[in-house]
């Protein structure tokens, strides 16, 4: 999954791209070739992908502020300032009113 914003002034919005499809066809293709030892693996693989591609837009976005958090060195409570003000320093771009709206849907769905 990607996400992407413009960064040369502040957006109300992300965008946020699902490439689950493609993957899932690569996956499959390499399990079609697949020695008996490689197997579990791609089909471990393929389980994985295909439980990633069943969320919904909203835990998908709350699963990318969730990351983009972490990747911060937040710990704190999600639901804080503390935690907005991590997000927009993560993402500048972020408009307050994006980080507000992307920190209450990973508040809605927690992991």
């Amino acid at each position: 999954m990607k996400a992407f914003a413009v960064f040369d002034k502040k957006q109300d919005c992300v965008l946020f791209v699902r490439d689950a499809d493609i993957v899932t066809a690569a996956l499959r293709d390499a399990l079609a070739g697949a020695s008996p030892e490689e197997r579990p693996g791609l089909e471990r693989a393929l389980a994985a992908v295909a439980a990633t591609a069943e969320a919904t837009e909203e835990q998908v976005r709350a699963r990318w502020v969730r990351t983009r958090l972490a990747d911060a060195g937040f710990t704190g409570d999600i639901a804080s300032i503390a935690a907005l003000k991590a997000l927009r320093r993560a993402e500048p771009g972020l408009s307050l009113l994006a980080a507000v709206q992307l920190q209450k849907v990973a508040v809605v769905h927690p992991e």
